[in-house]
C-alpha cells in the first residue's frame, strides 16, 4: 500500500490542508486528526506541511513492518518499542542522514504516540503506561521520558560563520532592483527570516514611524525598528518599482505572469541561488544574512536580551548559537577590560 501527503484547499478552517492518502485516495484518519490537533494549536501550512512529512515517512516505514496495518493503529504492533525501532531504522539509512533529521522525526513521533494514548484511546490497552505520566514508561529527573532521551542522538555544535564585509559588499553590489535590494536589507540590517520578509504586508510598514510589524513563528508579532538606511530602501522600491497590484503583500513579483503576486519562497531561493553564482559568494544566503546581522549587532554592543526581541527568538539561548566571537574580538575585549581595570600597587623590591 502506497501513502502520500496531499494539499487540500476545500478543508473546513480547524482541518488541516495536509492530508495523509493511500494510494486509492482513502485518508489515514488516526494521522490526520494527529494534524487537525497541530492546526487547532496554531501552526501555519509552513510547519504543517513539514509535521505532514515527518509523518508520511513514519507511516510508510511502519506500514512495511510485519503484522501492521498502517489504516488501524489499534493493533499492538503500536507500542513503545515501535518508537526503538524506528530510530534505530533511521541510523541505518543510506545514504546516512543527520542526527538533527534523526532528532526531528523521533521528537515528532513520541508527540503523536502522545496524541494516541491521551486522545485516541484514553483508556485502551496502554492504560498502564499512560499512568506513568509517559506513553514510553517511566520518567527520569526533570519529567523527561527516559526511553525519549536515550534515543536522542548527539548533535554537533552548529557553528555558522557570518559572512566578511568584502562578501556582503559583493554579494549585495550584485543586485540591480530596487526590490532585491530592500530584499536584502532586511536580511541584513534588520535579521529577518526569510519568512518574514515574504509575509511583509504593507500595513506593516509605518515608515513614518521608523518602524515595522513583523509575523514570526508561532503566528508571534513583534514590533521592529527601522534604520534610516532600511527605510530608504524600502521607499525607493514602493515608490519607483512596486507595481500596482491588489496584493497585500510588500513583496511581488515584477515581471512576467506572475507580475503584482506576492514573491514566492521558491522566488526567494532561486534569487539568491543566481546571486551566489554571480557573485562566488557560495555561502550566501538568507539564514546567513541573519546570523550576520547578530554578530554585528553584538560587536557594536548590543546586550543579549535586546537581540533576542529583535530576532524574534523564545528563547535566549537560541540567541546564542548566532553569536560567534572570534580570538581577534577577545584579545580586543581582554585589552579593553585591562586597560579599564585599576593596576595594583606595585610591590617594591628589597
Amino acid at each position: 500500500m502506497r501513502f502520500l501527503l496531499q494539499h487540500r484547499g476545500d478543508v473546513a478552517g480547524s482541518a488541516s490542508p495536509y492530508r495523509v492518502v493511500e494510494q486509492d485516495g482513502g485518508e489515514v484518519a488516526w494521522a490526520n486528526r494527529f494534524l487537525d490537533l497541530q492546526r487547532v494549536r496554531g501552526l501555519n501550512e509552513l510547519s504543517l506541511r513539514y509535521y505532514g512529512h515527518l509523518l508520511l515517512h513514519f507511516i510508510r516505514w511502519w506500514a512495511r513492518q510485519p503484522g501492521v496495518d498502517a489504516m488501524r493503529p489499534d493493533t499492538p504492533a503500536f507500542t513503545e518499542s515501535t518508537l526503538i525501532d524506528y530510530v534505530r531504522a533511521q541510523r541505518e539509512e543510506l545514504p546516512k542522514l543527520s542526527p538533527e533529521t534523526i532528532n526531528s522525526r523521533s521528537a515528532m513521533l513520541r508527540r503523536l504516540f502522545r496524541f494516541y494514548f491521551e486522545v485516541e484511546m484514553p483508556h485502551g490497552p496502554y492504560r498502564l503506561q499512560r499512568v506513568w505520566g509517559t506513553p514510553f514508561g517511566g520518567r527520569r529527573r526533570g519529567g523527561t521520558s527516559a526511553v525519549a532521551v536515550d534515543l536522542r542522538l548527539k548533535v554537533p555544535p552548529r557553528v555558522i560563520e557570518p559572512l566578511s564585509v568584502e562578501q556582503v559588499r559583493r554579494f549585495w553590489s550584485s543586485f540591480r532592483t530596487a526590490r532585491d535590494i530592500a530584499v536584502v536589507g532586511l536580511l541584513l540590517l534588520n535579521g529577518l527570516r526569510s519568512c518574514e520578509v515574504l509575509a511583509l504586508e504593507l500595513e506593516d510598514l509605518r515608515l513614518s514611524e521608523a518602524q515595522m510589524r513583523v509575523r514570526g513563528k508561532g503566528a508571534k508579532v513583534r514590533m521592529m525598528p527601522l534604520s534610516p538606511e532600511t527605510i530608504r530602501l524600502l521607499d525607493c522600491y514602493l515608490k519607483t518599482e512596486r507595481p500596482l497590484t491588489n496584493a497585500a503583500q510588500v513583496f511581488v513579483s515584477l515581471k512576467g505572469k506572475a507580475r503584482g503576486k506576492p514573491m514566492t519562497k521558491a522566488g526567494l531561493r532561486s534569487l539568491f541561488r543566481h546571486h551566489r553564482a554571480m557573485t562566488a559568494v557560495r555561502k550566501a544566503n538568507p539564514h546567513r544574512f541573519r546570523h550576520t546581522f547578530g554578530s554585528d549587532m553584538i560587536r557594536a554592543g548590543v546586550s543579549l536580551p535586546a537581540l533576542q526581541r529583535l530576532m524574534g527568538h523564545a528563547n535566549i539561548e537560541t540567541t546564542l548559537l548566532y553569536i560567534q566571537i572570534s580570538p581577534q574580538d577577545v584579545y580586543e575585549e581582554y585589552a579593553r577590560a585591562v586597560a579599564r581595570q585599576t593596576a595594583p600597587a606595585r610591590i617594591a623590591q628589597p
